[in-house]
């Protein structure tokens, strides 16, 4: 992991903060300043920070928040902004979100003290389920997206208005219901399986409808129910079961993809010398029969 990763994963401070540190020579590696802003720290190493070991953690934590809007999923603004960070105690400092939320949108969020979990949890197809409110009514042509999907190659209405994401390819939703109507709204809940960037606000944007209100109530079987905004809870023991349970379902299907791969490599191998055998077989052949 690289440096300042390593850092702002295990301690109280930032990516950004860590590279000031770094830069500022408060950062030793086995008592030595570490200037390297590149290096990659190994198991076996032992980082300071201001004299005091960095101590990655080996037990799990996840919490579920409650976020409201009006916050960003970031340690840090360059506007000046507020932060989930800015919300959050300060325990919760050196956690990692799993994907985020914009910055008008609020509800369900994890956090966890381990980055290979966060990573395994944001890109997997577990169902993400959200409560919204367009400014108007539902269409056939939206209907007909949510069930088939939809290819765009342009997607910037309803993305951030710097960001570099121009198109966009939506997978059909996992599942949908209006829940009311009206001349000018609709309220939905609907149940995708990825996490793009501003995926639903680009999704109804490409129909000229704006989202008004935009909740995550449920990501991969974890539900938010009854908990207040900008409040936390830590995960009970079967969600850290069942965590337990998909990261190991995770490295058993890579250990088999790797498996199968060099199966399949072996195999392509054995096809590749057969063929040649045959081929200088014939040759052969070919020789004999014309020096009879």
């Amino acid at each position: 992991m690289r440096l300042n990763k390593y850092i702002s994963h295990n301690t109280r401070y930032s990516r950004r903060e860590a590279d000031r540190l770094i830069e500022e020579g408060e950062v030793t590696l086995n008592k030595k300043v570490l200037k390297d802003f590149a290096y990659e720290v190994e198991e076996d190493d032992h980082i300071y920070v201001k004299g005091k070991q960095v101590k990655p953690s080996k037990e799990l934590t996840i919490i579920v928040y409650n976020k409201p809007k009006g916050a960003l999923v970031t340690k840090k603004d360059d506007r000046g902004r507020t932060t989930i960070y800015h919300k959050l105690a300060g325990k919760f400092r050196h956690f990692v979100p799993v994907g985020r939320l914009d910055y008008a949108s609020e509800g369900l969020l994890l956090l966890t003290d381990t980055p290979e979990v966060a990573t395994a949890l944001m890109e997997s197809g577990l169902d993400r389920t959200y409560n919204l409110k367009i400014d108007k009514p539902i269409s056939k042509e939206m209907i007909t997206a949510m069930k088939e999907g939809l290819v765009l190659d342009d997607a910037r209405a309803g993305g951030h208005e710097k960001s570099k994401i121009f198109s966009m390819e939506f997978a059909p939703f996992a599942h949908f219901e209006i829940r009311a109507e009206g001349k000018n709204f609709s309220k939905l809940r609907v149940t995708i399986t990825e996490g793009k960037n501003r995926e639903l606000r680009r999704f109804f944007g490409h129909f000229e409808a704006k989202v008004l209100d935009l909740k995550r109530v449920a990501f991969g079987g974890i539900e938010l129910n009854n908990l207040p905004t900008n409040k936390t809870r830590f995960f009970t023991r079967r969600e850290y079961d069942d965590v337990h349970k998909f990261m190991k379902r995770k490295k058993d299907n890579a250990k088999a993809d790797i498996y199968n791969q060099a199966n399949a490599k072996k195999q392509e191998e054995e096809n590749k010398r057969e063929k040649e055998y045959q081929q200088n077989k014939a040759l052969k052949q070919k020789k004999f029969h014309k020096k009879d």
